[in-house]
């Protein structure tokens, strides 16, 4: 007789098939479970994604009728101050802003992030997705239709804004400028529409996108000692009085005055541009056109060489390098492995400071540096998750910044051909510079702040902003020749010169205020690029309004205006080695000119 078991094995192995199935059948009804769950969880998905849709819909038509009761309600004030002054009421007339109140006129156009981060700024019309540089309308084309603001999908929800309207339902041009009489042929009709497409694909030769006023500010917190924190707004301390008038009046809103009617002292005419000059203060200055560089795209940037030979553009698919004494094309660099089809806006450039390299900042989000000699790409580099809206070259030579719409400001080592250093804030950035010592980095923003880093440390040394600052997004900023003064030009009309309080070799400091010094009011529309010249006797402005104007950093007052382009001037840009200054517009022109003095 056997001591083992053998015919209770049979038993056993009938219970482990049991069990497995009982296994195996719970197994299948949490299948099934979890296929209910995730078709849940997509309905689910879906039913949200449709709220948010239905939620942006709102949004665009609330932001509609908003433009449309402000509009009226500016109107409505400016016939009522007219009747009270005694006088016919007067149309609307988009004048000098009042610093720290409401701008008069429509609100700025609604800025998202990333690709419509330069949303429809040099038409106001904001609501139809991305536009840094202007769209160019023909001549004989219907102008455009008023000016809205529209707002832009949640991150996330990028989808494809409405389609505008056809040309024959759109409502007639609401005008904003007092349009007088122009000489010359120079062209006295409304701005020419600048809008951008979308943010979508874009047919060949139209114009990229460009920024408006963030629909979604929520602060988001960063760690690290490169992060901004949140700093309350604060008054500018020891906010310096302007000095009093030299005359009975000084008019800084040149743009108002009708060319026309003015004396033969106060301007100069010439076929298709004129200047203004300040009635009331002493004449310094003189303007003259050198060179016109066309272009068959929007120029959405120019910057001079080092030496002030050369002037490089960005335009469409490329950029091109020209002879600043003959005005010939030297030079074109573009990258041949692009995708040919669609738009690839170049909108930044800027010169190595030897005068090799030519970087530049694009809609693909990559920033290469070319060999200018042998047309090649030496470097590139990739990061960014948005589009590059400006670029600056350090004296160092090697070191690059770069600004974007994914809310970063990036430092590039073009010599180890490695990203150094990412300082990241709570919008989109706008412009980047680089002071002349290599120091420190600047950055402006849509959220109306101008803030300053200390390259080697990556600490947030400087945040200018509060009620001595901007009210509106800070398009642009530069450096003085110093390195201790700020300039910076914003969608609230105005231009600030900034004294940076920043304790030098100070370990670790906390971001300061700084003081506004100078606040410069005159333009009629936004700012969209400034400059100092390399004396730093002038500040320069190009503007929506298409024009230039000269200021007098010591006293605030505008010396002159410059009308020079038949659309929005996107960027100006001083020659370092002085006389000469460069223009870039969304009528596809590029020019220089000269400025002398006269005193």
């Amino acid at each position: 007789m056997s001591m083992y078991p053998h015919r209770s094995l049979p038993q056993n192995g009938a219970r482990l098939n049991e069990l497995l199935d009982q296994i195996r059948a719970e197994f299948d009804n949490q299948v099934r479970m979890n296929e209910s769950y995730e078709q849940q969880i997509q309905q689910q998905v879906q039913e949200a994604q449709l709220i948010r849709e239905k939620v942006y819909q709102l949004e665009q038509t609330h932001m509609n009728i908003k433009a449309k009761y402000e509009e009226e309600m500016v109107l409505l004030r400016r016939q009522l101050d007219a009747a009270r002054a005694g006088g016919a009421p007067q149309p609307a007339i988009a004048g000098t802003p009042q610093h720290g109140g409401p701008s008069a006129g429509p609100p700025p156009p609604s800025i998202g992030m990333g690709n419509n981060l330069f949303s429809g700024i040099m038409t106001g019309q904001g609501g139809q997705g991305g536009g840094l540089p202007p769209q160019p309308t023909p001549q004989d084309q219907a102008p455009p239709g008023p000016q809205h603001q529209m707002a832009q999908p949640p991150p996330g929800l990028q989808g494809p804004p409405p389609p505008p309207p056809p040309p024959s339902q759109q409502p007639p041009f609401q005008q904003q400028y007092q349009v007088g009489p122009v000489p010359n042929g120079f062209p006295g009709q409304p701005p020419q529409s600048t809008a951008s497409p979308g943010p979508g694909k874009r047919g060949i030769g139209r114009p990229p996108a460009g920024p408006a006023t963030p629909q979604i500010n929520t602060p988001m917190p960063y760690a690290g000692p490169g992060a901004s924190p949140q700093v309350a707004n604060h008054p500018t301390p020891d906010h310096r009085p302007m000095p009093p008038h030299p005359g009975p009046m000084v008019n800084n809103a040149l743009g108002d005055l009708d060319v026309e009617r003015l004396p033969a002292h106060v301007k100069k005419t010439r076929d298709d541009w004129f200047v203004i000059f300040n009635q009331h203060v002493p004449r310094m200055l003189d303007v003259d056109l050198v060179h016109t560089l066309n272009h068959e795209s929007v120029v959405c940037c120019v910057r001079f060489s080092h030496d002030g030979k050369y002037v490089a553009t960005g335009c469409n698919r490329s950029a091109q390098i020209y002879d600043v004494n003959t005005g010939e094309k030297v030079c074109v660099l573009q990258d041949e492995n692009v995708d040919v089809t669609g738009d690839l806006y170049i909108r930044s450039v800027c010169f190595s400071p030897d005068g090799k390299y030519l970087a530049t900042g694009a809609e693909d989000k990559l920033i290469r540096v070319w060999d200018i000699a042998s047309r090649t790409i030496r470097n590139t580099f990739a990061g960014h998750e948005q589009d590059i809206y400006s670029l600056d070259f350090a004296r160092d030579g090697r070191t690059i910044a770069s600004g974007s719409g994914d809310r970063t400001v990036r430092l590039w080592d073009i010599e180890a051909g490695t990203n150094l250093l990412v300082l990241s804030i709570e919008d989109g950035v706008t412009t980047v510079a680089i002071s002349p010592d290599t120091k420190y980095v600047a950055a402006g923003s849509l959220d109306k702040s101008v803030r300053v880093w200390d390259i080697h440390q990556g600490y947030l040394l400087e945040r200018l902003e509060g009620p001595e600052g901007h009210k509106d997004s800070v398009y642009s900023v530069a450096f003085s020749p110093n390195g201790k003064d700020l300039v910076s030009g914003s969608l609230d009309k105005t231009i600030k010169m900034w004294e940076l309080s920043t304790p030098r070799g100070a370990q670790n400091p906390g971001p300061k205020g700084g003081r506004c010094v100078k606040t410069f009011e005159g333009h009629r529309d936004f700012v969209l690029s400034v400059a100092l010249t390399p004396d730093a006797n002038w500040v320069m402005s190009g503007s929506k309004d298409r024009g230039v104007q000269f200021w007098d950093p010591r006293t605030g007052f505008t010396q002159l205006m410059l009308q020079g382009h038949k659309n929005s001037v996107i960027s100006v840009a001083p020659s370092p080695i002085g006389s000469y200054f460069a223009t870039g517009s969304g009528d596809m022109r590029a020019r220089i000119w000269s400025y002398r003095s006269i005193s």
